[in-house]
């Protein structure tokens, strides 16, 4: 997509970078041999605009990509999965306590956080995190989760890059699954005000009306109504939303928050506090929403899911849990190079652990991707191998 807007605005000279391109020791690994499909199907199903560029690979390193020495690497044009770094840890001494099933420091699965959330009737599940951490797995797998255990649950998404459908591919009882398109919010946010607003204007008035409603603001108050109405349906059900990237979820908070002040001042003196509940005002209330922040066992997915903690609870919302996805640490891979990853991994953990999430699930990078209801299903009980 920003190779076909660069290239309509005149900005054809590109050149394609595939950062991170792992290739398994071994096809007996059911982990790493998924991992290096996945990143072949990607290779081989990339647009035809793509794959005309001049393109580059970098390989896959065993520690992450922050600070001066693993930034070096990067240039080193002999480097080689098999090569000697100094910057990984030994695969003997992280080998141990990576067995398949085994959760570093016995944190629970995903099957155990579905378990807390289904002790209540209803309430708002927000599941947010930075694009590519697996929200709409995670979300998807939630609220496959709570229809297990006999709720009913509403799942949609504000992420205008989330495919619920194609992650779902089939449908269930007891599941409403939809999404929040701006593009139709706002013709009927604006088919709305028409109706109301514009229904005893005369013919200018009412173009004058229509103009005004065309403005680029006008997107961002009808996906802000759409919202606030899937926020309202918590009260007596259960509704699961995936959302979009940080930045976007951040803009959203903002505009609950400043409809929130503008509501709360013209308030009138005597309509007195019990009277008036915003939208911000159910996000800030620990027994309605749960927020999940979902990371990834790498130093910059955790770095913004802490930054995103930190804007929320200036908000005056308290994150409920953080899910780490893909987790090598608990996936019982024993690749020579997915093996030296562990070390990072167990250090983004304990940071998670000890100092931010107050509850903290883990979840196994899967051999094959849990895309249907099975194996979402699977995921959510906890029997995904």
């Amino acid at each position: 997509r920003t190779s076909v807007e660069l290239r309509a605005m005149g900005l054809s000279n590109q050149h394609l970078v595939v950062n991170g391109v792992f290739k398994a020791s071994t096809m007996n690994d059911a982990v790493a041999a998924s991992l290096e499909k996945e990143g072949r199907l990607a290779l081989s199903g990339m647009p035809a605009g793509l794959r005309r560029l001049a393109r580059e690979e970098i390989a896959l390193r065993p520690y992450d990509m922050v600070g001066l020495d693993a930034l070096r690497s990067l240039l080193a044009p002999d480097w080689s999965p098999d090569a000697r770094d100094d910057r990984a840890p030994d695969p003997a001494a992280t080998a141990s306590g990576s067995h398949r099933g085994s959760y570093p420091g016995g944190h629970p699965g995903l099957d155990k956080l579905v378990d807390r959330l289904a002790r209540d009737n209803s309430g708002l599940i927000m599941v947010m995190g930075k694009g590519g951490v697996g929200k709409t797995t995670i979300a998807s797998a939630i609220a496959i989760g709570l229809v297990g255990r006999g709720h009913s649950v509403h799942l949609s998404t504000t992420d205008p890059a989330a495919h619920l459908a194609m992650t779902l591919d089939g449908e269930l009882p007891g599941l409403l699954v939809d999404r929040i398109d701006p593009k139709a919010e706002t013709a009927r946010y604006i088919a709305k005000a028409m109706e109301t607003r514009g229904r005893d204007l005369d013919e200018a008035g009412k173009a004058l009306l229509r103009e005004d409603l065309e403005s680029p603001c006008t997107e961002e108050v009808a996906v802000f109504h759409a919202f606030s109405r899937i926020v309202g349906e918590a009260r007596s059900a259960f509704v699961v939303l995936d959302t979009a990237p940080t930045g976007h979820s951040v803009l959203l908070m903002d505009a609950t928050g400043a409809y929130h002040r503008q509501m709360v001042q013209n308030l009138p003196p005597q309509a007195g506090s019990g009277r008036l509940i915003t939208p911000l005002m159910r996000l800030q209330d620990a027994a309605y929403t749960h927020v999940i922040l979902v990371t990834l066992a790498e130093t910059t997915p955790v770095s913004q899911a802490a930054a995103l903690q930190e804007d929320l609870r200036r908000a005056g919302i308290e994150p409920f849990a953080w899910v780490i996805n893909k987790c090598l640490v608990a996936s019982g891979t024993r690749d020579p190079l997915l093996l030296r990853r562990l070390s990072g991994e167990r250090v983004q953990i304990a940071r998670v652990h000890e100092r931010l999430a107050k509850a903290m699930y883990l979840l196994p990078r899967q051999p094959e991707p849990p895309v249907g209801i099975a194996g979402l299903e699977r995921l959510a009980a906890g029997t995904a191998d």
